[in-house]
């Protein structure tokens, strides 16, 4: 008998969902950085074995939205509430559980089984640990509680084991050597995003959308161009740094990371435009490829 589901990763920013996920997958499909809501959109990983499929998804953080672009990511997260046959709700040691009560309360309602996985219990002690897994114990009764270390490999054989244990018997969704649903241009975008999280400071970051203009193979090279969209004429200077050095910074550490990503060559070439208040504008929103209701 094959068995077949869909695993949801969700949870609040910054506990971990995306190393989670990766390590789970065993593929860097989801951008790391230590900034809040580096994950915007919903991603899926596939792992393939003889007699299963499990479809990962992992989603942005879960947050109150205070521009229609966060109102995007909460959607993809409540999403992921709809579909999963199995419910990942990751915490860590390190937040507080009174955060987002509506969200919890909405997976306690779920029908799909839940398991919680406490995440970076390298940065705990034993008697900790006991406390929280008692706090969790009531805030989500019917979760199984699996405490883990994303980032250590730490539990994670023991995850994997209830994860197929409940799995519900099915035929596979994708094709058995499918890695991910996203197209190549995705992880472009992404990987470009991830190095400006990373070189930028405040709102930067989060101010910039990275669309992909041309991306052609030549046998063993990729030629791409891509746009980095941001808010303010301000922030076109600061991304393009004196003299150009900060965009150049941005292109050559992307492009290394991209020709890892393919095993080929990359010719990248990276503009920025400015497009006002992207992220209140619906028909921009749409066109980057978020979920509006």
């Amino acid at each position: 008998m094959h068995k077949s589901g869909f695993v949801n990763i969700v949870g609040n920013p910054n506990v971990g969902k995306s190393t989670l996920m990766n390590t789970l997958v065993g593929e860097k499909i989801s951008i790391i950085t230590s900034k809040a809501q580096t994950t915007r959109h919903r991603i899926m990983g596939i792992v393939n074995g003889e007699d299963f499929q499990i479809v990962y998804s992992d989603t942005p953080g879960v947050l109150k939205p205070n521009y229609k672009l966060q109102e995007s990511m909460l959607n993809f997260s409540n999403s992921a509430l709809t579909d999963a046959d199995i419910i990942l709700y990751v915490t860590d040691v390190v937040e507080n559980g009174d955060k987002n009560h509506e969200f919890i309360e909405k997976v306690q309602k779920n029908h799909a089984p839940v398991i919680l996985v406490i995440n970076k219990i390298d940065l705990s002690d034993q008697e900790k640990l006991a406390t929280l897994v008692e706090k969790w114990g009531k805030l989500l009764p019917k979760a199984e509680i699996i405490p883990v270390s994303a980032l250590n490999n730490f539990n994670l054989d023991y995850l994997l084991k209830r994860i197929k244990e409940q799995l519900p018997d099915s035929p596979p969704f994708f094709e058995k050597d499918a890695l991910t649903d996203k197209p190549a241009r995705f992880f472009v975008t992404e990987i470009i995003r991830e190095k400006i999280l990373t070189n930028y400071d405040k709102e930067i970051p989060y101010s910039v959308e990275v669309v992909i203009e041309q991306f052609k193979e030549e046998g063993k090279l990729i030629r791409i161009n891509a746009v980095i969209y941001v808010e303010r004429d301000s922030q076109k200077g600061i991304i393009i740094g004196q003299q150009g050095r900060m965009l150049k910074k941005i292109g050559t550490d992307a492009r290394k990371d991209i020709e890892a990503f393919f095993e080929k060559k990359v010719f990248l070439e990276l503009y920025v435009k400015v497009e006002r208040d992207w992220r209140n504008k619906d028909n921009k929103l749409k066109a980057f490829g978020y979920k509006l209701d």
